[in-house]
């Protein structure tokens, strides 16, 4: 197959192995099997690998080197929300042996004809985007390819020297991006080790309210509507998925859905409002809703706490979310049978230290001033990411037109 000025395309399956990754919820028998770290959907983001939470899977011996991955594996999510269809990049071999889950797809290049990095960015591309989207099996709110659409693709396919020299042109914004990360990582665990070296004192000093009793009303369900594209006219729809490992909404602009007015009304977050989720692996992670955040409203694997201010500080209640004390009590309570959960009522018995509202105020202070670090750093990044993708889109127009 070719393009204009005879740029050659090839299907997938001519230039690399593709394969699913273990099914997890099996019974394994433990003589004869070994618990490693895997990676999931939430694990796989546009363009980079987050493993700031990895889970562990038990496989069989016989499994491991089936589901392992390799450096220069090429990792792409089937689908699920519409942000999530076709999501890719290359695993670095951080971690070793490490697996892949079965939502997973792994792409094994055939070096000497097709370069991973490129790939990856070939499939981030308009076009790479197009072909997921012409052939997904779409629903109200999900799409999703398979195996045999994925070998399928027509992958732009210039000289190897022309893939070597389009990944190049990106590796110094891929260094840029790759410090802000680490020093974004250095203060994150800095501050979460002060946060919990404080929630822990507090929580064995003073007395404990349950968490309904210290909001405005019970912890109330989000919206059940479908997502829609991202429309400014209508509100941001916030999911699980869109709160970042450091409790933020992610700035990153293609993951953003809306949420049909109908729908949201009765859902609108008000500034101060604290979000916990209820569901799956990241059961217990929260995010703090700022007005700064636009318009939004919230959906059902979330839980609302209107927090009463003249009580307990919602950023307070939201550090106490974020400190290993909570992270114990999540652990304990939560129910492994089937997906993973916690109810909103389970949730208003929590119980939270409340200390006086100056101390209280001192240590929001000295969080919030951490927080505006982040805040900076991760729209840096998002803004560095997004900047590649475009250079990336920019080298492969060329590369079509034989230019």
């Amino acid at each position: 197959m070719s393009g204009e000025e005879g740029t050659d395309y090839r299907k997938l399956s001519d230039l690399a192995e593709v394969t699913g990754g273990v099914t997890l919820g099996r019974e394994v028998a433990e003589s004869a099997s070994v618990e490693l770290p895997y990676l999931r959907v939430a694990n796989v983001q546009n363009g980079y690998i987050d493993t700031a939470e990895v889970k562990t899977v038990r496989v069989l011996e016989s499994e491991v080197d089936r589901f392992s991955l390799s450096p220069g594996d090429v990792l792409l999510t089937e689908g699920g929300d519409f942000d999530k269809l076709g999501r890719g990049a290359v695993w670095d071999g951080r971690l070793s042996p490490c697996l892949y889950q079965n939502h997973i797809f792994r792409v094994r290049c055939n070096l000497p004809d097709l370069v991973p990095e490129y790939l990856s960015l070939y499939m981030a591309s308009p076009e790479g985007r197009a072909y997921f989207l012409s052939i997904a099996k779409q629903t109200t709110n999900l799409a999703t390819i398979n195996s045999s659409q994925l070998k399928a693709m027509p992958v732009l396919l210039p000289s190897v020297a022309e893939q070597r020299r389009i990944v190049e042109v990106l590796e110094a914004t891929d260094k840029r991006i790759g410090a802000e990360s680490a020093a974004s990582r250095k203060e994150e665990l800095l501050w979460d080790g002060l946060i919990n070296q404080r929630i822990e004192k507090h929580a064995n000093e003073f007395e404990g309210m349950r968490l309904a009793d210290v909001c405005h009303t019970s912890g109330t369900y989000g919206s059940n509507a479908a997502a829609v594209p991202r429309d400014d006219r209508l509100p941001r729809y916030v999911r699980i998925t869109d709160i970042d490992d450091l409790g933020n909404l992610s700035a990153d602009p293609s993951s953003a859905v809306s949420v049909p007015w109908e729908s949201a009304r009765p859902y609108i977050l008000e500034d101060g409002d604290l979000l916990i989720a209820r569901t799956g692996y990241t059961t217990g992670k929260s995010y703090l809703y700022r007005s700064a955040d636009g318009l939004c409203a919230y959906a059902g694997y979330l839980v609302r706490f209107r927090v009463d201010p003249s009580v307990l500080l919602p950023e307070y209640a939201f550090m106490w979310t974020r400190a290993n004390v909570f992270k114990k009590w999540v652990s304990r309570n939560v129910r492994e049978v089937g997906q993973r959960n916690i109810s909103a009522r389970e949730y208003d018995d929590h119980r939270i230290a409340v200390p006086p509202l100056t101390v209280q105020r001192e240590l929001v202070d000295a969080w919030e001033a951490a927080r505006a670090s982040s805040l900076l750093r991760q729209q840096e990044i998002a803004r560095l990411r997004t900047l590649k993708q475009a250079i990336a889109d920019d080298l492969l127009a060329a590369a079509r037109s034989g230019a």
